[in-house]
């Protein structure tokens, strides 16, 4: 069975205007579609949300750790806090996981280069297909590469890497 893992998208993530998330209204858009097609599949859908530690705009006890208001996750939909960039270093990901007989990911969601890698590769590593929506994860510049240079240089080396299968959120059809 196959699992949505929707990465981060949380309130701190969409607050600095001067740090906008590139196409996040898109991504935000895309990811919705993808949450509601893979609820009407059955497919189960888990939330994942970073929490920075005290003083980080992402801390557990601030207004940035909310998901966007944009996500409801329904009451049987786990929602997963991690402190580290892989969704599954030292959280109970693996074991919600099991528990579900979920043996496939596709994943969406921010930030490119830092917990969306991160978690591709870390659950190839554990032996879990990952399909990666390439249209729906985001990140901001970082003066080097623009937002849109980071979103397909992960695209491309997670795909040539053989670390994940990479898809547009059009061509999805879950439960097909």
């Amino acid at each position: 069975m196959e699992a949505l893992l929707v990465i981060d998208l949380q309130s701190g993530m969409f607050a600095d205007p001067a740090w906008p998330p590139h196409d996040g209204a898109g991504v935000m858009g895309r990811v919705t579609t993808l949450i509601d097609a893979a609820r009407a599949a059955g497919m189960p859908v888990i939330f994942v949300q970073h929490d920075g530690g005290e003083g980080d705009p992402l801390s557990a006890a601030g207004p940035g750790f909310a998901l966007h208001p944009a996500l409801s996750p329904w009451p049987d939909e786990p929602v997963i806090v991690k402190r580290f960039c892989s969704a599954f270093q030292d959280t109970e990901l693996v074991d919600v996981l099991a528990a579900r007989g979920i043996t496939a990911l596709t994943i969406c969601g921010m930030q490119t280069e830092f917990c969306i890698d991160t978690t591709c590769r870390a659950a190839f590593e554990r032996g879990f297909p990952v399909t990666l929506i390439a249209d729906a994860h985001t990140t901001v510049g970082n003066g080097v590469l623009s937002a849109a240079d980071i979103i397909r240089h992960h695209n491309a080396t997670l795909a040539g890497g053989g670390f994940v299968k990479v898809r547009e959120a059009g061509e999805l059809r879950f439960g097909a």
